[in-house]
């Protein structure tokens, strides 16, 4: 996939041939997004983030990508956040996808949990390029926790119900 100055987006990461993550782009690198193959962007800053751009789903659109976003508060991010950006990375598995947040860091936490929990990724090497943007702080890391707590549970529950309509075939 063609970069070209994609790189310069603050906070630029390519985790792989399809997906890549940085912070909050200018109107001008989000043309560089659709030039570098990008079919969908996914926001998770809110609106009032700092440097948002008040019409970046037209833009988006316009360029022909699909849009998302899911604003989520710094300071109280949710199961049900993570749960939306979940539903939207299955959505678009088949789709080059940017996603973005403010400065990268809702967004490296995010996709740690997604490659964790749903591309069975190993801890260390997820853990590894969540840290290339940052170590979370205190907040950051109680949700991650209780993110994994909740999808373990979850995915103990189904292996559980799996295994007992198996059993009785």
């Amino acid at each position: 996939m063609k970069t070209n100055q994609i790189e310069e987006i603050y906070n630029y990461l390519k985790l792989s041939d399809s997906v890549a993550t940085g912070g909050q782009p200018t109107e001008a690198q989000l043309s560089l997004i659709k030039e570098a193959g990008y079919q969908v962007v996914v926001n998770l800053a809110r609106s009032d983030s700092p440097r948002a751009i008040p019409n970046e789903q037209a833009i988006v659109e316009s360029l022909g990508m699909q849009y998302a976003s899911i604003p989520v508060d710094w300071e109280n991010p949710t199961l049900e956040d993570v749960a939306c950006f979940f539903s939207v990375m299955e959505a678009s598995a088949t789709q080059p996808v940017f996603v973005h947040c403010a400065a990268n860091m809702r967004v490296s936490a995010f996709m740690y949990l997604y490659r964790l929990i749903h591309q069975g990724m190993s801890d260390e090497q997820a853990k590894s390029d969540l840290e290339k943007i940052w170590s979370p702080n205190d907040t950051w890391q109680a949700f991650i926790q209780q993110a994994l707590k909740h999808y373990q549970h979850l995915s103990l529950h189904q292996e559980v119900g799996a295994a007992y309509f198996t059993s009785y075939d």
